[in-house]
């Protein structure tokens, strides 16, 4: 028989992530930090809702786009927890936001087309970019200037057949948050290139010491942008894969007959279940979120001093729930740390390499998970410290 294998898929690499999970499963007293999942169940108003709607035999699909009242209520939490304009019949409720970032790609981009993506960033943007056929292009984001996107390194990455900008901030792995002044100063070469932005903010409920901004907010800017959001991070709901994508009318027009074609439509009881975060929410002031926030702003302090007293540097995360400290002085590449770790300490991080060659010397922790296991991560991993300076 002939080999059928597509070329793309035989190219594409195995997650960077996946790797460490795999082991961890097979070691029961180890710790993770590498999962990027709320520790927190979900919300019991949010989980009743979703009874309910079992209970009441809401199991058939929905329209394409998602229900009526929960689009509703996606456009106005847009409009007025992120003073983004999301008109309703412009949101497609999609399987979490990973649906929206495929959709928002293989709606916009070409064989050929440039897509310039945040390095270190997101696991999944360059794979499906590859699937798309189009190219990749990094944008070198170093601790030095706090890993966002300057203008200078954006302009170094653009080329001529730049077509698509991608957005991812708050920023997994790194923390990074953009603000209004850094994301107006990236408008001028948006414009130079004339390109379209896919703004990923499935962590913008994440930011400590001070709110997220979305570039769609910005002047000029909503009608070239993407934005991605979703329910898994800020309402910890991540096994419920429930999140939107508000796009202008022509993208959200292709997005939505790809959608058909491949999801049809979001998992129903999932929809009736964000439908009670965001009504909810809007009744309490989103106390759920701001209560989960909180916690994790508690952890993060906890785990930026623990590495200080560990002799680790590392950049203060300033929203999602990871922290990326760096293990050069270890004279380590953050793959080498993460598996001598894992051997030696029996804790869990992700090399920062999977998610950018600008990661080779950090690696990602996440401190969504509990301050007990916390606390031994952090006892183990300055054990793990010492013994490696000792040895220099």
């Amino acid at each position: 028989m002939r080999d059928f294998l597509a070329e793309a898929a035989r190219g594409l690499k195995p997650s960077g992530i996946r790797k460490y999970f795999d082991i961890v499963e097979r070691m029961p007293d180890a710790i993770s930090l590498g999962v990027g999942e709320p520790d927190f169940v979900t919300p019991w108003d949010i989980r009743s809702a979703g009874v309910r709607a079992l209970q009441k035999g809401y199991t058939h699909y929905t329209g394409n786009r998602g229900m009526a009242e929960l689009r509703a209520l996606i456009s106005r939490y847009e409009e007025e927890r992120m003073g983004v304009v999301c008109p309703a019949e412009q949101v497609i409720v999609t399987v979490g936001a990973s649906e929206g970032i495929d959709l928002a790609l293989r709606a916009t981009c070409n064989a050929g087309d440039g897509v310039l993506i945040p390095d270190p960033s997101y696991v999944s943007y360059a794979p499906i970019v590859t699937l798309c056929g189009g190219a990749p292009q990094k944008i070198s984001c170093r601790a030095e200037s706090g890993f966002v996107v300057t203008p200078e390194a954006l302009e170094a990455a653009a080329t001529k057949n730049s077509k698509i900008l991608i957005l991812t901030y708050p920023n997994n792995p790194t923390g990074a948050v953009m603000t209004r002044a850094q994301l107006q100063k990236l408008v001028p070469v948006i414009e130079k290139y004339d390109l379209f932005v896919i703004s990923d903010e499935i962590y913008a409920e994440l930011t400590y010491g001070g709110g997220h901004v979305s570039i769609a907010s910005l002047d000029g800017m909503g009608e070239r942008t993407a934005v991605l959001g979703g329910f898994s991070k800020a309402f910890a709901m991540t096994g419920w894969r429930i999140g939107y994508v508000c796009a202008p009318k022509a993208i959200d027009a292709a997005m939505l007959k790809i959608h058909q074609y491949t999801a049809l439509c979001a998992p129903t009881l999932s929809q009736h279940a964000a439908i009670a975060a965001l009504a909810g929410g809007f009744e309490s002031g989103f106390s759920a979120v701001e209560k989960m926030r909180e916690e994790y702003d508690g952890r993060r302090r906890f785990l930026l001093k623990a590495f200080a007293d560990a002799g680790l540097a590392c950049f203060e995360p300033r929203g999602a729930f990871y922290a990326f400290p760096s293990v050069q002085p270890l004279r380590m590449t953050g793959e080498e740390f993460a598996e001598a770790l894992l051997k030696e300490e029996a804790v869990a991080v992700v090399p920062g390499s999977a998610f950018g060659a600008c990661g080779e010397y950090h690696v990602r922790c996440s401190y969504a998970t509990g301050m007990r296991e916390l606390t031994e991560a952090a006892r183990r991993i300055a054990r793990f410290a010492a013994k490696r300076v000792k040895s220099q």
